[in-house]
């Protein structure tokens, strides 16, 4: 199998199993980066063109959302691991740098302009509740147009619950959007 993951590539073992790998260093017999073996989940990436786009998806995702956010996390839960989860201003140096890097392949005044209007946006004031904090359609799994599971909880920890919203952008359609 063809691995597609971001951080660590994946490879079938057997007919019931997968190798996680992190794609930075070579292993060997010191290899000092976590690896797992895990059961193979079956399914499909998340794309719109698999997915059943109806309100039923959309709900269904919400659905897992809403009960990940009412877990009470224990002491010792993470907190503030995954930027995403984190107040925006957090990244303001970065993204800055980020535009004026990219020179000519990006209009840096109207990036700048719309990087503004959403460091404006409202900063979320309530305690951190669990969030997935990567949720894209290579991290869910379908099977007949329905989510069948959520994967890759490397991001896991407490934060803004909006950053588990980028999923109705990347995954569904305007409609069900709501």
């Amino acid at each position: 199998m063809q691995s597609s993951g971001t951080d660590h590539a994946l490879y079938r073992l057997g007919d019931e199993l997968v190798v996680r790998l992190p794609r930075i260093g070579w292993p060997d017999e010191g290899y000092p980066w976590p690896w797992a073996v895990y059961r193979w989940l079956r399914g499909r990436d998340a794309t719109v063109e698999r997915v059943d786009t109806s309100v039923r998806a959309a709900r269904d995702l919400a659905r897992f959302l809403l009960a990940l956010q009412a877990i009470e996390p224990e002491e010792g839960f993470p907190t503030g691991g995954n930027s995403r989860a984190q107040p925006l201003a957090s990244r303001d140096g970065a993204t800055r740098q980020a535009i004026a890097a990219l020179g000519a392949d990006l209009d840096a005044a109207a990036a700048t302009q719309a990087w503004e209007a959403a460091l404006g946006a409202p900063v979320w004031d309530q305690p951190g509740v669990p969030v997935h904090g990567d949720l894209l359609p290579g991290n869910l799994l379908v099977q007949d147009g329905r989510l069948s599971a959520v994967i890759d909880f490397s991001g896991l920890n407490r934060g803004d619950p909006a950053c588990d919203l980028m999923m109705a952008w990347a995954g569904v359609t305007p409609s069900p959007r709501r």
